[in-house]
């Protein structure tokens, strides 16, 4: 099995020598676009690091509803957080995209992190920064209005996925990914989104958006 060395965390931090032994334990997988590649509260059976596409990582909220805890892209990690003692994934990941995956075991992925100083480092500091950003995402939901958590949503969006040739966020994502996204619910993003493009801040086709004035959607944002 050949890698892209450079687009897979694993390889990128391991050391040559270690990647006929990734290429022995290792597999490539290919995810389809809708595919839920592990469910929250599952045992774990793996860690999966990126090469390409795009992945909701969700996790219960209430009865019937998910919360969008982040989206990951190539060079990413699922299912670090299900490193420690409790064997069982804390949250689920499905793909938005074709997605392919390097997948290890749990067994493999400690050895290997036994051997190579610098991918536990790098993994570590990824943790870290995984973790932060979680926090900051809780805080929001209980000092931000649902206003300002739906325009920081739609710039992070528009950053994670990019923009088309016409200057449209470059995601197909739908209505309610974009709500579990903000913490709210598709009613009131229906709502205020109408508010924004009337305010001809956004404009909106369907699942296409653009933002007309990024000033002006910043400006929304309010910390609490």
């Amino acid at each position: 099995m050949t890698y892209n060395h450079g687009d897979c965390f694993l390889c990128r931090y391991s050391l040559p020598e270690w990647f006929t032994a990734i290429s022995t334990n290792a597999k490539l997988l290919t995810i389809k676009k809708g595919q839920l590649i592990f469910k929250e509260g599952d045992p774990v059976t793996g860690f999966y690091f990126l090469h390409t596409g795009k992945v909701k990582v969700h996790k219960q909220w209430g009865a019937d509803k998910d919360l969008i805890v982040k989206f990951a892209a190539a060079g990413d990690v699922l299912g670090h957080r299900a490193l420690a003692a409790n064997q069982h994934y804390p949250v689920s990941a499905t793909a938005l995209e074709n997605v392919t995956a390097c997948f290890v075991t749990p067994e493999f992925l400690r050895t290997t992190l036994k051997v190579n100083n610098e991918l536990t480092y790098q993994l570590m500091l990824y943790y870290a920064n995984d973790l932060q950003e979680a926090e900051r995402g809780m805080r929001n939901m209980v000092h931000m209005d649902v206003k300002s958590r739906i325009a920081e949503a739609i710039l992070k969006i528009a950053a994670i996925f990019g923009l088309n040739d016409k200057g449209e966020i470059n995601s197909t994502l739908t209505r309610q990914d974009i709500a579990s996204y903000a913490g709210t619910t598709y009613e009131t993003l229906f709502k205020l989104t109408n508010e924004l493009i009337t305010q001809k801040i956004l404009d909106v086709s369907g699942k296409n958006i653009r933002i007309l004035d990024e000033e002006k959607l910043r400006g929304l944002i309010k910390n609490g």
